[in-house]
């Protein structure tokens, strides 16, 4: 997809359209271009203008999302431009969209999940590798999370891990140079696929090495509370499965005070153990930035097919409150100390 810049709306524009705010980086604006495609054969009678912004989050390139202390890093200046009128709705990446949202803000629509996998992209010297077990000790790997930190520190104690800031362009671009420190980048399966770059992926991270952020993967799309309007309009976008999972991940955040900063990670999992009955598995983790504290639970629920939502935000708060009593809160508290 050919990305072009996003002139600011005109007045005309937002008194006859439905004007969507969004990042300006390449991969917000192809997330945001699907979630206009899909709005726009809903709603063939409408127009759909983009009003594109930089973030606190994508004005900051040389400190670590971690040290920043803020939760809202590429959320807020969209917000802003939701509640003051000059956007309708926002797309977001729904990992970067805090668990508590500002009053009379919402969530009107999760869209269908891309896989919300880690993947290992490896240097060209070392694309014959494959796997990152194989890297040689000292490996320099990058990223800018925490969690995939801690997780991976604690599984390959081998490497290296440094923080890469930069869009997904920059990420890889530093990757490649000849004269860069990086071996190899952790980065989210779905943007590398939505980028149309799954040919560079070398491996995907099971469940079993390392448990995705909350909302990996996930579209979501933000309105004004009170906006009946909007909500009806996104309603063919919601993705009920995808819904189901995110809004139990979320819980168990919101529990713990979770966030960007801290090394939160899940896993979720629908299935159908008996004809008309579905189950929701919720598996979460916090380990210690060093890799050597590690806490862990995972609990099961049949969905009944009526308030799913809640039961799911149950879940939510019933495996957080396992990891509570496991010393998850204690944990957090010495990795949030200064």
């Amino acid at each position: 997809m050919t990305i072009q810049s996003v002139d600011p709306l005109s007045r005309t524009e937002v008194a006859t359209g439905v004007p969507i705010g969004t990042r300006k980086s390449a991969l917000a604006l192809i997330q945001t271009h699907h979630v206009r495609d899909l709005l726009q054969r809903a709603h063939p009678d409408l127009q759909f203008p983009l009003l594109a912004m930089s973030t606190q989050g994508d004005k900051i390139q040389d400190v670590a999302l971690s040290k920043i202390g803020e939760k809202a890093l590429f959320t807020k200046e969209l917000e802003v431009a939701l509640e003051d009128g000059r956007v309708d709705l926002v797309v977001h990446s729904l990992k970067d969209l805090p668990t508590t949202l500002p009053a009379g803000m919402g969530i009107c629509a999760m869209l269908e999940r891309e896989d919300p996998r880690d993947a290992v992209v490896l240097n060209p010297r070392h694309a014959s590798l494959g796997t990152l077990d194989r890297l040689p000790p000292g490996s320099v790997v990058g990223t800018s999370s925490v969690r995939r930190i801690a997780q991976l520190r604690r599984q390959f104690p081998h490497l290296t891990f440094a923080d890469v800031r930069g869009n997904l362009n920059t990420r890889l671009r530093k990757l490649d140079d000849p004269q860069g420190t990086y071996d190899a980048l952790i980065l989210a399966v779905a943007g590398m696929r939505r980028m149309g770059w799954a040919d560079r992926i070398s491996q995907i991270l099971p469940e079993s090495t390392i448990l995705h952020a909350v909302g990996q993967g996930a579209l979501a799309v933000e309105c004004r509370l009170e906006d009946t309007r909007i909500f009806q309009l996104v309603k063919p976008l919601v993705h009920q499965d995808t819904q189901l999972r995110c809004t139990a991940e979320r819980a168990v955040m919101r529990e713990l005070e979770g966030g960007c900063s801290v090394p939160l990670g899940v896993y979720t999992e629908l299935s159908d153990p008996t004809p008309g009955a579905r189950s929701l598995r919720l598996r979460a983790c916090v380990v210690s930035l060093d890799g050597q504290e590690y806490i862990e639970t995972e609990h099961t629920i049949v969905l009944e097919g009526t308030d799913d939502l809640e039961a799911a935000e149950r879940l939510g708060r019933l495996v957080a409150d396992k990891m509570r009593r496991r010393g998850a809160s204690e944990l957090l508290a010495s990795i949030r100390s200064p």
